[in-house]
């Protein structure tokens, strides 16, 4: 979408409709913006009190003779609970509103907000307006004729001023990088194999010449002995593979920040076989894609700050060469793990991979991030992120970074004692316990292969990928996640 600075409603050019924000009252609806022009407009559409304007609120009122054909009334709620978050959800509601009525270019009148900087509203502008801009269409074909997605093309910001472009610009940047993430996540399982994501993580060296990318393949994995990634691997056609893409926006620096992201692209359970929802499987890789989006949009950011995204790909598949329960396997780390549930592979490959960052990348900050458990959905539903910590400051920076972002988290217990629910007769530890603690179990089974290694568990297993729509957030694949990281890596 292309964003245009103007400076005042006299000098925009004709569109398709005119957005007009509004503040709810107690008797009623102000305008959220001063101007002489805009009374004489909006006098007709309030007299029928059918708009309220409450939060994400819309209302199309067809005027004869005007510069516009529309006018869409758009309602941010009460003006004492005004936050960026509210103006994102706000602004993606008019883009949804303008998507109904295939609009492709609209004039945005930017509200005034006494309580929020003018950088955070043009923030929260662009920000929901781009989020909400999106659909995954790239596999229909004869469907597309009757009801065919028209994104929301072009979008003067009536109020914005040419200094708040690089505002702009920086959202546009990072919202590419997100869906891009959503691209990966949505396509088919069958496409999106470990290969494929490791020569998506080398297109993205190609891109940006301050990216190098490193993949282990079959041979090379088992050199380094990674036993649980291969153990989750064995089973499919599609052989596993171990991505390392770096990016060093500061040399000189020793801070490095590992993102360690799950790409499990197709997760059949094994043979624990899933019995519901193997249909959404294909999204099981919305870690590593995650990391790899957040690190592309370092990348084109520029930030200064040394990052790795690691992602440990493999399909789990169900065959003759299945990995087996009761079995034990061992890890890169030397640890021996007995499986008790081949449907709690995530934790697997994830050891491996944050073991081998530990030893060999020597991170200052470790995060890695992936659909772990049902558990956690059932605790947070799908709008909620849980989040693990051994570090009380990285925990609190990731809270911050999801108030700015409105990406949810909420702080779980890493509670140490319930490793006795890991505890294994002929291994060092199982991968699976009881029912109890299900979210908490892949955090504490993590925790073995970290060391004393600042660091954060990401159980995204809800908000990843939706079966419907709300807010800003598509159906299917989010790239939630992506701006966290960004958010985080940035205030870190």
């Amino acid at each position: 979408m292309e964003f245009i600075a103007l400076p005042s409603l006299s000098k925009r050019k004709s569109a398709d409709v005119l957005v007009i924000p509004f503040w709810k009252k107690k008797d009623g609806v102000d305008i959220a913006a001063f101007s002489k022009e805009l009374s004489p407009l909006v006098k007709e559409p309030l007299e029928n009190k059918d708009f309220k304007g409450d939060l994400e609120e819309t209302f199309f009122h067809y005027s004869k003779g005007k510069q516009e054909k529309r006018l869409l009334l758009l309602g941010l709620g009460s003006s004492d609970k005004a936050s960026v978050e509210n103006i994102r959800k706000a602004a993606a509601s008019a883009v949804r509103a303008c998507h109904r009525k295939k609009i492709k270019i609209a004039n945005l009148i930017l509200p005034e907000i006494a309580e929020l900087f003018h950088e955070e509203l043009i923030r929260g502008i662009c920000e929901g307006m781009l989020l909400a801009n999106y659909q995954f269409v790239n596999l229909k074909h004869d469907t597309l004729k009757e009801n065919p997605f028209v994104p929301l093309e072009k979008c003067s910001l009536i109020g914005m001023n040419k200094e708040d472009e690089k505002v702009v610009n920086k959202a546009k940047k990072i919202l590419s990088c997100v869906n891009e993430t959503r691209d990966l996540v949505n396509g088919n399982a069958d496409l999106v194999t470990p290969e494929y994501i490791a020569d998506y993580a080398r297109r993205l060296a190609k891109t940006h010449p301050t990216i190098k990318t490193t993949v282990f393949d079959k041979k090379r994995i088992e050199k380094e002995k990674m036993g649980l990634l291969l153990a989750v691997g064995r089973a499919a056609a599609n052989d596993p593979a171990f991505i390392i893409s770096s990016y060093k926006g500061n040399p000189d620096s020793k801070e490095h920040i590992v993102l360690v992201g799950k790409g499990v692209t197709y997760d059949t359970g094994g043979l624990s076989l899933k019995t519901v929802n193997m249909e959404l499987m294909k999204s099981d890789m919305a870690g590593g894609a995650t990391v790899l989006g957040a690190l592309a949009a370092a990348a084109s950011l520029g930030l200064k700050r040394n990052i790795t995204a690691i992602v440990p790909a493999a399909e789990n598949a169900i065959g003759s060469k299945s990995y087996k329960l009761g079995d034990v396997y061992r890890s890169y780390s030397g640890k021996t793990v007995e499986i008790t549930n081949t449907d709690a592979e995530g934790r697997l490959v994830l050891a491996d991979a944050v073991a081998y960052a530990v030893k060999n990348l020597h991170p200052t900050c470790l995060v890695d991030i992936g659909t772990l458990t049902g558990g956690i959905v059932v605790a947070l539903g799908e709008e909620m992120m849980g989040i693990f910590s051994n570090d009380k400051d990285l925990s609190s920076a990731f809270e911050k970074a999801s108030k700015l972002t409105g990406e949810m988290v909420w702080p779980m217990p890493l509670h140490l004692d319930y490793k006795k629910l890991l505890k294994s007769d002929v291994a060092d530890i199982k991968n699976s316990g009881v029912r109890l603690a299900h979210p908490i179990q892949p955090a504490i089974f993590l925790n073995e292969f970290i060391g004393k290694t600042p660091w954060v568990h990401i159980d995204f297993a809800g908000p990843a990928f939706l079966t419907k729509p709300f807010s800003y957030y598509p159906q299917f694949a989010t790239g939630i996640g992506v701006r966290l990281l960004v958010e985080f890596i940035e205030q870190l």
